[in-house]
């Protein structure tokens, strides 16, 4: 494919372009080959809010949980059935990427229970146990940020298991999940584990600090205020970007390295706009750097496919000025802390709530089959 496309452009530069979202009729329809054929899509990541809308609209799911009813299979083991079927069957469409870029890329993410978020040893337990469930060197298991998810990367990656560090919000909270990673790779290294194989991205989520923090200049309502609307996002992921240069620049990752360690890369993650004031690619075409991956709602890279206009780098040398922004906000009164801890605790009960439907309609779904048997 040559570099005319908007896509194609950002591959270029060095962005790879994820899908953030999977279904059964994806991967039977084509649709998601085209998306990599047409599109420059190398990787999938998925949520349990993904995972609910796939399951319970249409009928791609009907016939393989009647076969789970038949079998006598439970609720919780039916949804890990069809989550894992559909995500094991991305790995292998996205086999040939991962083995194009040595595993960076071709990558397919799978959460683990939303309900363990504050569960540090349910989580590896989950997390070892979907590892082994969906069998595939390309899959990445998703680990939200919290503090005791913490401990849970740590100790997920020393096994030599991949990761993706999830719902992502704060500066602070990233620097800390940087430091997990890389005690999981010293803890891997101990355990004998071939670093080179193991992956990771860190999810930090952009547009919903705008969605937020929009709301609170609003109701400020000054021009000052005013000003400052669509800018926190974009400040705070710049931000994230510098802390990644400098903790990827240490003596302690140099050490890593030099064992064959790849470091972890940036994902941006909620790139979809949710302001229509704002470009629908603000979250893509203003975060551009070698070395990161943005992962996009269809809509937002059909959007970036249409009318993307890459620039080239859009992340170095952007930090000043994205410092002066969260200043700026904190002299209005928008507390930065109160809005990441905010954030990160509606992330976790949005996806625990579509969890919890997701489990009252599977549920429901097994009962009719069982009934119609």
């Amino acid at each position: 494919m040559t570099n005319a496309t908007p896509t194609a452009q950002l591959s270029a530069a060095g962005v790879s372009i994820w899908l953030d979202d999977l279904s059964r009729e994806r991967l039977s329809s084509g649709s998601l080959q085209r998306l990599i054929d047409e599109k420059n899509v190398v990787g999938v990541t998925t949520n349990p809010s993904i995972f609910q809308a796939a399951i319970t609209s249409g009928n791609d799911y009907k016939a393989k949980i009647a076969e789970l009813a038949a079998q006598g299979a439970g609720l919780e083991d039916t949804i890990t059935e069809l989550t894992t079927t559909d995500v094991a069957d991305a790995c292998d469409l996205f086999a040939p990427i991962a083995a194009a870029s040595n595993g960076v890329d071709g990558r397919v993410s799978i959460e683990v229970d939303p309900r363990l978020a504050w569960d540090t040893d349910g989580t590896i337990a989950e997390a070892k146990n979907l590892y082994k469930k969906v069998d595939k060197d390309n899959v990445l298991i998703k680990i939200p940020a919290t503090l005791e998810g913490l401990k849970a990367i740590t100790a997920v990656l020393g096994e030599g298991i991949s990761v993706n560090v999830t719902l992502i919000f704060s500066l602070e909270r990233y620097r800390a999940v940087i430091s997990a990673f890389q005690s999981g790779l010293e803890l891997a290294k101990d355990n004998g584990h071939n670093l080179s194989k193991i992956h990771s991205v860190a999810s930090f989520f952009v547009s919903r600090v705008d969605t937020e923090i929009d709301k609170r200049l609003d109701a400020i309502g000054t021009p000052a205020a005013k000003a400052l609307k669509g800018k926190a996002g974009l400040a705070n992921a710049r931000l994230a970007f510098q802390a990644y240069e400098k903790l990827f620049s240490t003596e302690r990752w140099a050490v890593l390295a030099e064992a064959g360690a790849r470091p972890q890369r940036p994902l941006w993650a909620s790139t979809g706009v949710k302001d229509p004031a704002y470009p629908d690619t603000l979250y893509v075409t203003e975060l551009v750097a070698a070395g990161v991956v943005n992962t996009m709602p269809e809509k937002t890279l059909d959007a970036t496919f249409d009318h993307g206009v890459v620039t080239g780098d859009t992340l170095t040398g952007t930090y000043t000025k994205a410092n002066t922004v969260l200043t700026a906000l904190e002299n209005l009164g928008v507390s930065y802390n109160n809005v990441v801890a905010l954030l990160e605790s509606e992330g976790l009960d949005k996806f625990v709530a579509s969890w919890n439907e997701l489990l009252a309609d599977v549920e429901g779904a097994l009962a009719a089959a069982r009934r119609a048997a």
